[in-house]
């Protein structure tokens, strides 16, 4: 889960952050005006192990239905990354009964919707379909699910399409950007490595490995079946039951990662691009999702970087001194701690200046804390805006299956604006001055970095990346 940005398969660029807190202002007024609804979260775990979340909703005659298997890129093995998300990615390709394109017309003619990804933490398999059409288009996730054949033809295509995707990112500078910044902050750590593979890994992906990796991780007792939409209780039940009760257990082994040390010193990556813009990436470790400080951080990032137009990072940076087009920081909290970062877009000459005024806003920030009306601001956005992240079915679904893989418990709809509304201008203080280093970093630049590298601190020598 993200603190100052929205969660999805593949990380998520850090430009998508300042376009998301770029249309977020109106979020606040929308959420206290129809009011927060009482969310009631129906939970059993079934015979085969699968537990299963239910939300009941009338609103329209739809159902979403999300699996996620608690296991993704982070289980990759060493040298084999994008293993997780190959396997995601070929359930939909063929199962032992449909052929791709069988499984494309049966969710087309129904109107659905059936996709599968893989993040860090986890594997997902997500399902949209009127409730009319139920029980056709859960017998297409049950059978990709627990079928998938693999087919040899679609693990080509599918390595090929991700090469050529992964090609396309080189022209991308926050992409670029990213993906040196995550080996840098992580080292040895998985999180280090991006999910969709390396261009040198994903060509040596085979076929048995992506079955392996299936017959290992995809079982019902480790996995969480989010039902959301219209139906009742003991209607869900019973889909749940037909479903997936005949899934078949197994035991399944505990990941092993190494350890995630700090960031001991500040690292300096140059990557020269002939572009007219630099694009910055500057951070350190963040948290985990499951770490106490979680909720006073959260509402720290708002007041720094987080909040749109009222954060400390673009009020000064962007409105007052004009050096950057965009500007954000956020923190990617997972089930180890994820990347602090901070990302902006400026012109190639403004980007010593850029960094600097970051740096003095991260210092400033620990020294001095926030003010009362900051911190009510954040508090009051935070705590407002948080209906508006389970409004849709499927929003609901994809947050329900974070509270369930994080152990946020059942009663997280209405402990996450409790507690934010709980954080003190002392919490904030204190978790500015422990979780956010001016001096220890990670500092990407990609653009002309020749006219960039001089305006730079000179305490440590930049490393020009290849």
């Amino acid at each position: 889960m993200s603190v100052g940005r929205a969660a999805r398969g593949r990380r998520t660029p850090w430009w998508l952050w300042v376009l998301a807190v770029s249309v977020v202002p109106i979020a606040p007024v929308c959420a206290a005006a129809a009011g927060p609804a009482q969310v009631t979260v129906q939970r059993w775990v079934m015979s085969n192990g699968l537990t299963v979340l239910f939300v009941e909703r009338h609103t329209i005659p739809a159902v979403q239905a999300r699996l996620v298997v608690k296991t993704g890129a982070a289980a990759d093995p060493a040298g084999r990354t994008g293993l997780a998300a190959l396997t995601a990615g070929l359930l939909t390709k063929g199962t032992t009964s449909r052929s791709a394109v069988e499984i494309a017309e049966a969710v087309d003619f129904i109107g659905g919707t059936l996709t599968a990804d893989a993040e860090d933490d986890s594997s997902s398999i997500s399902l949209t379909t009127l409730k009319k059409d139920l029980r056709v288009a859960l017998s297409l996730m049950t059978d990709v699910v627990l079928n998938p054949s693999f087919p040899p033809t679609e693990v080509d295509r599918l390595r090929r399409e991700t090469l050529s995707a992964i090609q396309a990112e080189k022209d991308d500078p926050g992409a670029v950007a990213e993906k040196a910044f995550a080996p840098l902050v992580f080292g040895p750590h998985p999180y280090g490595r991006p999910v969709e593979g390396l261009e040198t890994t994903v060509p040596t992906l085979t076929r048995e490995e992506a079955v392996a990796f299936h017959r290992t991780y995809y079982r019902p007792n480790n996995a969480v079946l989010v039902l959301v939409g219209d139906l009742t209780l003991r209607e869900a039940r019973r889909v749940a039951k037909n479903a997936f009760g005949a899934w078949e257990p197994k035991p399944v082994p505990t990941v092993a990662v190494p350890a995630l040390p700090p960031v001991g010193e500040r690292r300096v990556s140059l990557i020269e691009k002939d572009l007219t813009q630099a694009t910055v990436l500057l951070g350190h470790l963040g948290i985990a999702r499951t770490d106490p400080d979680f909720y006073a951080v959260t509402v720290m990032n708002y007041i720094l970087g987080g909040g749109s137009f009222s954060s400390r990072l673009m009020s000064r940076i962007r409105d007052n001194e004009g050096l950057v087009y965009g500007i954000s920081s956020g923190y990617d909290a997972k089930q180890y701690p994820g990347a602090f970062s901070v990302g902006l877009q400026t012109k190639t000459e403004s980007a010593p200046a850029a960094i600097r005024a970051v740096l003095e806003e991260i210092t400033k920030l620990r020294a001095e804390g926030a003010t009362a009306a900051e911190l009510e601001a954040a508090k009051n956005y935070l705590a407002g805006s948080f209906p508006l992240r389970y409004e849709t079915n499927a929003r609901m679904a994809i947050l329900l299956g974070y509270v369930e893989l994080y152990g946020l418990g059942l009663t997280y709809f209405e402990d996450y604006p409790n507690k934010i509304r709980a954080v003190t201008l002392d919490d904030v203080r204190r978790v500015a001055s422990a979780r956010l280093d001016p001096l220890r970093y990670v500092l990407v630049v990609v653009g002309k970095t020749g006219d960039i590298a001089g305006g730079l601190d000179q305490s440590v020598p930049a490393k020009n990346a290849p």
